[in-house]
């Protein structure tokens, strides 16, 4: 009798477990409507003095003055500037790094990093485990035997399963805490090119000087204690750059329960844009409630195009679940555009022409509420123009989606959409 009662109760708490951690790996957003705490009207736009302080105070990320923020668009324009400032080092350099392979660009990296080591700047890397996990173990023997420290983040263990589905989706670099890199590159050759020939990856990343390079050198540090169980510490100069942009933050996330930073970033920039929001994401699967805020934009009248992955996209269920979408979002007025001449990986959005996102945060659950992710947030009429000029070049390349033409499509691409749909929360 005790025995058979043993056996129920342990199969009742097997079953709660399984529910329980079922519900934690598929979280979805907490965040549905943004509305003001007075009774002022209207979200404030990114043109409002008290916007950043606003940003600020909900994710955590204060925006600084004094930056310099250059785009390095696709492999052409990241990785030779990139190499230099590397080879420039004469401190330090840190790298967190998603996705490598081996190839060309792990062999440079490689090369330049042990090059460095050796003249004695104090090297660091933190790659994922999961996404790095095909660069074979000579590949960490030989940093470390230039002197440089290479650890995995997150290893999949069994004392660990809890925390797979948390990968460190971060592309991180500074470069003697003076240089700061970040965007959706990663250690691998489909990202040389120039986007849109021979299936170059199609990617938007920035460099930047000034104090944001701070704020990413502590996203570091924080995944490095993670890592290892070391705390970097030193002194901080927030190296403010003549020429620089009125206002940037770099704004890392890291899965927590409740709305995340990242959740309440991306919902407060859309409910804020008065005129314009150009979206370009190479994983576009919102949920509901981040569909709405889309819609609830269009139909106050802003511009809202979205630019997304096309039939050359990596991750083909990601489109599916895009394309569950579509609909809705087309009826309300919201522009959709699919990249064509190969996979579209960037990760940006432009809003007003002056509120602009360049990092690693797709526009999924995974990027808004399981991963670490970083992403620089700058508030500048140039660099706005600027990322308004590369979204119209990126149309060129790209087809847009009519909503009559969509109504249209077979009936057995509604189910593969239904059932990718099902499995959103976990894209």
């Amino acid at each position: 009798m005790i025995a058979e009662v043993l056996r129920w109760v342990f199969i009742a708490v097997v079953l709660v477990a399984a529910a329980i951690g079922l519900r934690f790996i598929t979280r979805g957003t907490a965040v549905r409507h943004v509305r003001r705490v007075d009774a002022a009207g209207e979200t404030v736009p990114p043109s409002d003095p008290g916007f950043a302080t606003l940003l600020g105070l909900l994710t955590g990320c204060v925006l600084v003055p004094g930056n310099r923020v250059e785009l390095a668009l696709d492999g052409d324009g990241t990785y030779e500037p990139l190499w230099a400032d590397l080879g420039a080092a004469t401190r330090s350099i840190t790298v967190q790094m998603y996705y490598a392979n081996p190839g060309r660009v792990a062999d440079r990296l490689r090369d330049v990093l042990t090059a460095r080591a050796r003249a004695g700047v104090r090297v660091a890397l933190l790659f994922d485990a999961f996404g790095a996990s095909s660069l074979p173990r000579g590949y960490w023997t030989s940093l470390r035997d230039a002197g440089a420290r290479a650890v995995a983040f997150r290893p999949l263990r069994p004392r660990n399963l809890w925390l797979v589905q948390n990968r460190a989706h971060v592309r991180g670099v500074v470069v003697d805490g003076r240089v700061g890199w970040t965007g959706g590159f990663g250690v691998d050759d489909k990202w040389l090119g120039d986007g849109h020939t021979d299936l170059a990856w199609r990617e938007t990343n920035v460099r930047f000087e000034g104090p944001a390079v701070q704020q990413l050198q502590a996203a570091f540090v924080a995944a490095w204690a993670e890592a290892t169980g070391e705390l970097m510490s030193g002194s901080v100069v927030l190296d403010v750059r003549e020429g620089g942009v009125a206002l940037a933050g770099l704004l890392a996330t890291t899965p927590t329960l409740g709305s995340t930073p990242a959740e309440r970033f991306l919902a407060l920039s859309i409910a804020g844009a008065q005129k314009r929001l150009w979206v370009t994401n190479a994983y576009f699967a919102p949920d509901a409630s981040f569909v709405s805020l889309l819609v609830e934009a269009a139909r106050r009248g802003v511009d809202v195009r979205v630019l997304v992955g096309g039939p050359r996209t990596d991750v083909h269920v990601a489109r599916l679940a895009a394309h569950s979408r579509y609909e809705q979002l087309l009826a309300a007025g919201v522009r959709v555009f699919e990249y064509q001449p190969s996979t579209l990986h960037a990760k940006t959005f432009v809003a007003d022409g002056m509120w602009v996102s360049v990092g690693t945060m797709n526009f999924d659950n995974r990027s808004l509420s399981l991963n670490d992710e970083a992403t620089l947030m700058v508030l500048d009429l140039a660099l706005g123009s600027e990322m308004e000029r590369v979204f119209l070049a990126d149309l060129r390349y790209a087809a847009e989606i009519a909503l009559a033409a969509f109504r249209a499509r077979p009936r057995l691409a509604r189910v593969g959409e239904w059932g990718a749909n099902l499995i959103q929360p976990l894209l």
